[in-house]
């Protein structure tokens, strides 16, 4: 395996590339696949450079005449200058001609237009890059592309190269150029008169444009991959919620016997649903609540959250239970489950395709970086990252209101329903448990609103189907299989074995609620005096990680907090039947995918602090899945 030869920190040469010129830079990280190092320039701009192409100080001091470039700054204090000065200056001399300097200097200008301009430039994004929340990576946006265009002149022909940069990068590409001002000056007299003498001349350039295509990553296996969980998610939610229903929810038995369509739409429970809905929009526009701004998006603005949720879940158990003195059969939501997880299928699908609509007029700035280009994958993923008719945030509602909201009241309504099914004067102990642990999770995760505004919904995915049937749909009526399961099956529990399932819950929620408060406190402030203690790594990107507390146990603490919830939700469902594990399963594989995404863009960002990170943190949730 090859050594490197210069260490993290070390200052040295490093060669500006597609030119001779070599300023003074700082070693950063050092990728041992691709034997890249990635260096700073003082000016801030951070590039990866091969070996060949840094040279130690050593080198250069050893010259008496001076540095070949000190810096990108205009050099001071010696009047004597080496050869490997900048070509844009012309050096003094009294012994050439005004003209002949002139006609020197265009063609010293031409050769370093041509050795610079041809080759490919990429920057590296740096500094304060966008978080997400829940112990996920962080990520930066890369789409909002506007066009950046830049031309050179050969004398016999014109390259002209169309750049889609990001917005950052956009002024990055002009703020850091490292040719001293009075050559950026000459240059430009040099461009004009060239172009005078062009546009006069008998012949004309000829103009070729370059275009490079941005190769964006695609995910849940491209097109192909939504198609299928666009068609086969629905059907799969309804064939779980049909075995539910029999009495020998047997796998024996699959699939079970399937309803006409006809029994399963109902105009009147579409109805009831959007009124639920709306209802919930209307409680989301009260002015009620803190008003927070979210993380800087690509063109710098932060768009404004109003926190709210918590309210609005105050307001709806008010209402339900007003209802409940009233005498409304909440039954009837039991009694046709099935039609109101059909109605809210079909309205999460409406407002896809609305979202797809009018994502086709949003600016550039407005797409989301997940955005492929292409339309099926687009519809999926969502094409908008902030779709907001006014001051409505669609996105932002549908994560925590209509759903989430919408799971608890669902969980009552099963708790009411065993009752009546099963003659009870009581609700079982086991649907105590189950009501009562998933209602702690709703009323934390609406209580910690504003850390939603870090997450990779928020932040980086569109608003599309994935979000829309996730939201909506997803959520109330898969998360809410355990209780929907104990109606039909009831299975009595112990106190001895509903202690230590308690037991269990209040183990995962500690470890979940610590580690997202602690990594949540730290991202707020780092210099919190509060968490001194904590040790960290430092990173080129200008962040920290956290390598002590919490997230120095193991990898994504929070995640481990999560799927111990997850099965003390199961628990009390007994072991008769496979179909009340399901969520504990279907959560399982989501957090492998989602650990593995997590060390796959950690490791191609952080680069070397992110190996000393694993060094120094080995444990994972997963070790031996991938």
């Amino acid at each position: 395996m090859p050594t490197r030869r210069f260490a993290d920190g070390e200052v040295v040469r490093g060669r500006w590339p597609g030119s001779s010129l070599y300023y003074e830079v700082a070693i950063l990280s050092h990728d041992s696949k691709s034997q890249l190092y990635t260096v700073k320039y003082k000016d801030g701009t951070e590039l990866e450079l091969k070996e060949s192409d840094i040279k130690p100080l050593t080198s250069f001091r050893q010259r008496k005449s001076g540095s070949a470039s000190s810096s990108p700054s205009r050099r001071r204090g010696s009047r004597s200058r080496s050869r490997s000065r900048s070509p844009g200056r012309p050096p003094r001399s009294s012994r050439r001609s005004a003209s002949a300097s002139h006609q020197a200097d265009r063609k010293e200008v031409r050769k370093e237009i041509l050795e610079v301009k041809l080759t490919p430039l990429v920057l590296k994004p740096f500094g304060n890059s966008i978080n997400r929340y829940n112990g996920e990576p962080e990520h930066r946006e890369k789409n909002d592309l506007p066009h950046k265009t830049t031309q050179v002149h050969t004398g016999s022909f014109s390259l002209q190269e169309k750049f889609h940069l990001p917005q950052e990068s956009s002024y990055l590409s002009t703020q850091y150029s490292l040719r001293p001002r009075r050559e950026e000056i000459k240059l430009k007299e040099i461009d004009a008169q060239e172009e005078k003498i062009v546009t006069e001349g008998p012949t004309s350039l000829r103009t070729f444009e370059v275009t490079t295509k941005q190769l964006k990553e695609v995910e849940f296996g491209g097109v192909p991959g939504v198609l299928t969980i666009m068609l086969g998610l629905p059907a799969f939610l309804f064939l779980l919620l049909l075995m539910c229903k029999q009495k020998e929810p047997s796998l024996l038995n699959f699939p079970p016997p399937l309803p006409a369509l006809s029994d399963l739409w109902d105009a009147r429970v579409f109805g009831l649903y959007l009124v639920w809905f709306f209802l919930q929009a209307l409680f989301y526009l009260l002015p009620i609540g803190k008003v927070v701004e979210g993380t800087p998006l690509a063109d710098g603005r932060r768009l404004k959250y109003r926190l709210n949720g918590f309210y609005a879940f105050i307001l709806t158990s008010g209402l339900v239970g007003a209802s409940l003195l009233w005498d409304v059969e909440l039954y009837y939501v039991y009694n046709h489950f099935l039609q109101f997880a059909l109605a809210a299928t079909v309205w999460a699908v409406v407002l896809s395709v609305y979202l797809c609509a009018r994502a086709l007029k949003a600016p550039r700035n407005d797409l989301s970086p997940a955005s492929s280009g292409n339309a099926i994958y687009d519809f999926f993923i969502g094409r908008e990252l902030n779709p907001r008719i006014g001051t409505f945030d669609l996105k932002y509602f549908c994560e925590l209101r209509p759903g989430l909201i919408g799971w608890v009241v669902i969980n009552l309504v099963m708790l009411l329903a065993e009752m009546k099914v099963q003659n009870r004067a009581f609700p079982s102990l086991a649907m105590i448990l189950v009501n009562s642990f998933q209602l702690l999770y709703v009323v934390d995760a609406l209580w910690n609103e504003e850390a939603l505004l870090t997450t990779m919904d928020i932040i980086h995915d569109g608003f599309g189907f994935m979000l829309a049937f996730g939201d909506l749909v997803w959520v109330p009526f898969i998360y809410s299989f355990q209780a929907f399961y104990l109606v039909a099956h009831p299975n009595e529990l112990s106190w001895p074995a509903a202690s230590l399932i308690v037991a269990l819950k209040l183990c995962g929620f500690i470890i979940f609620r610590c580690a997202n408060s602690q990594k949540n406190a730290f991202r707020k402030n780092p210099n919190d005096p509060k968490l001194a203690h904590l040790k960290t790594i430092h990173t080129s990107t200008g962040k920290n990680l956290l390598v002590s507390g919490w997230w120095g146990f193991v990898r994504h603490p929070n995640y481990l907090g999560d799927l111990i919830m997850a099965l003390a939700w199961s628990l009390p469902c007994g072991f008769s039947h496979i179909l009340p594990y399901f969520y504990v399963i279907y959560f399982t594989a989501l957090l492998v995918h989602r650990e593995a995404r997590d060390e796959h863009h950690c490791k191609r960002k952080y680069g070397l602090a992110w190996e000393k990170y694993c060094q120094r943190v080995p444990y994972r949730i997963f070790p031996h899945i991938y």
